[in-house]
């Protein structure tokens, strides 16, 4: 108890969590069990990040703290230990210095692990600390992380075609029985190919996993940064049993191939607990599965950790201070709307307040919130939920999304009532939100009078932090951005060139830009008068909002993204 004291108190000083935060995290704690740290708790609740918890744990055992993100590590050095012993005890060597070999772990206190690094090293162990999501790339980008190679694949996919039922051999997959597709699912060679596809996804960080059927093959591809990669090639004669295992890890029934099915599959790897949302769509050459991860070790809550520049930020909270009211997150799907929520509700989850939220589905739990999945086929949907929480007396309500007039009234007439209700539309920019709601069926005069703030969102690629580089863009690209420059003078952007740890494509990991729109008398008056989204977002723009091309140029000029990409995001719309 001591030891979680210490700890919670660096945690505390740093104005990472707060006390009450602390108090529930230790309630959790009690709950899950002593083997379960304090930090890992405060992680797995967002309340901090991995890195956050190694640079405290640094401090309170007194040890070095290194950021592997910021660092190029030598490939002779890392491979001073195996891949097993690197995945076992969560570590990656990252430095020789006479006789020391400095090692980067999880747990720089194991001293088995050092014991058996010093034995197959034959050297003094130095150890440091640094985040477990960064070793874990580390050892992916060196060894693979457990990836097989392309010959391995072909072997799999061998050992599955010359197993007891021969896939080729048959003519047609409709007379493929159910209990011989589910006992070639079954089949080590399927179970391990159905692992490397998974896992490949976790080791690129992706967002979601692809599986295409064609009239030869079937593609697998990767979704990492909002953009679509090319992954294996499974032949068509290894598809029915690779689509059965899949459904059968998701619970699917794999004798119905013609309709629809939606799914989760649960698994751990590399120690960390992930879901898998698994939805399958007939299509011309079989079934075509896609597979969204969710990692909730990875879920970055906190309004300043999702790159809201400061003026907006402000004003941002300033509006969900609110007691009542809608306040309404729109953008595309994949835009990061659901992070935002949830920051939000982490942010007002103070304690003294009820939160619900209703959800299709429930994506990352959240400590302290009920939190209800939409259940059609029991009579759950977003409206009827939205009617029985308002009698469990709440403060505040989340909203997954608003899809139609009943769903939109109900959420209006809480708002109306004293309730402020927080929920997702997708329309294309801020002011854009009034004309959605107008469409669905919602009277003016209630919109005017119930919504308080609308925030528009996209996600753009960061630059590559390892080969980031300065450049003098085209005087036409400059223009073609808005910007008024003198002719003598200079602006420099930044872009990647391209290494290892980008995958060669200069970007790693993506940033928020945001469009935040307060509802304002004058605003408020326009709604009323039913004025052209055009003329709202004028007056928005008067009222201090900026718009999301105004938030991508700033993150432009501060070297974040690159304007390769903001054209591809913001300006080809």
């Amino acid at each position: 108890m001591m030891q979680r004291k210490a700890i919670g108190e660096i945690f505390i000083d740093a104005g990472l969590i707060t006390e009450e935060q602390l108090k529930k995290a230790i309630d959790k704690q009690r709950q899950l069990g002593t083997k379960v740290t304090i930090g890992e708790v405060l992680v797995s609740m967002g309340l901090i990040t991995e890195r956050d918890l190694a640079k405290s744990l640094a401090v309170h055992w007194g040890v070095q703290y290194l950021n592997l993100s910021d660092m190029e590590l030598e490939q002779d050095v890392v491979k001073s230990v195996s891949r097993e012993i690197a995945r076992r005890y969560k570590l990656v060597p990252v430095a020789r210095n006479n006789g020391t070999l400095t090692v980067a772990m999880k747990n720089p206190l194991d001293v088995f692990a050092i014991d058996e690094i010093r034995l197959i090293t034959g050297k003094d162990i130095d150890p440091v600390i640094a985040a477990e999501e960064d070793i874990t790339q580390a050892i992916s980008q060196h060894f693979g992380g457990g990836q097989s190679t392309a010959e391995e694949v072909d072997e799999l996919i061998d050992d599955i075609s010359t197993g007891d039922v021969a896939i080729d051999s048959i003519s047609s997959e409709d007379e493929i029985s159910v209990e011989e597709l589910r006992e070639l699912s079954g089949e080590a060679p399927v179970v391990r190919l159905a692992n490397l596809i998974l896992t490949r996804g976790i080791h690129d960080k992706c967002s979601d996993i692809h599986m295409e059927p064609g009239k030869e093959a079937m593609k697998v591809r990767y979704r990492i940064d909002g953009v679509m990669h090319e992954g294996l090639v499974v032949p068509r004669k290894v598809q029915s049993s690779l689509i059965s295992r899949i459904k059968i890890m998701a619970d699917m029934d794999i004798a119905e191939k013609r309709a629809c099915q939606d799914g989760r599959i649960s698994a751990t790897v590399d120690g960390r607990q992930y879901d898998f949302r698994v939805s399958t769509l007939p299509s011309l050459y079989g079934e075509k599965i896609v597979l969204r991860i969710l990692d909730k070790g990875s879920l970055q809550l906190g309004l300043n950790k999702l790159g809201f520049l400061p003026h907006t930020l402000e004003m941002f909270e300033s509006i969900i201070s609110r007691t009542y009211g809608i306040i309404l997150v729109t953008g595309p799907t994949g835009s990061g709307k659901s992070t935002t929520l949830y920051s939000v509700l982490s942010k007002l989850n103070t304690g003294d307040k009820n939160i619900l939220t209703i959800e299709d589905p429930v994506e990352y739990e959240l400590a302290g919130i009920t939190q209800t999945q939409v259940n059609v086929k029991a009579g759950l949907t977003f409206a009827a939920g939205l009617r029985t929480m308002l009698r469990q007396d709440p403060d505040i309500i989340m909203l997954g999304e608003i899809r139609d007039q009943e769903t939109a009234t109900i959420a209006v007439e809480a708002a109306l009532t004293g309730h402020l209700v927080l929920s997702t539309l997708h329309t294309n920019d801020a002011p854009g939100a009034v004309t959605r709601l107008l469409e669905i069926g919602v009277e003016s005069f209630l919109i005017g009078s119930a919504v308080v703030g609308v925030l528009a969102q996209r996600l753009l690629r960061m630059v590559c932090p390892k080969c980031k580089e300065s450049y003098m863009p085209p005087r036409d690209a400059i223009k073609r951005l808005g910007m008024n420059i003198d002719d003598g003078s200079e602006v420099t952007f930044c872009r990647g060139r391209g290494c290892e740890y980008c995958k060669g494509t200069g970007y790693k990991g993506r940033v928020g830009i945001y469009e935040l729109m307060p509802m304002t008398d004058k605003i408020r008056d326009l709604v009323m008068a039913r004025a052209a989204s055009y003329t709202i977002k004028e007056a928005a723009i008067e009222a201090g909002m900026r718009t999301l091309k105004d938030d991508a140029m700033e993150k432009i000029l501060l070297g974040m993204t690159t304007l390769e990409e903001s054209l591809r995001v913001v300006y080809a719309g």
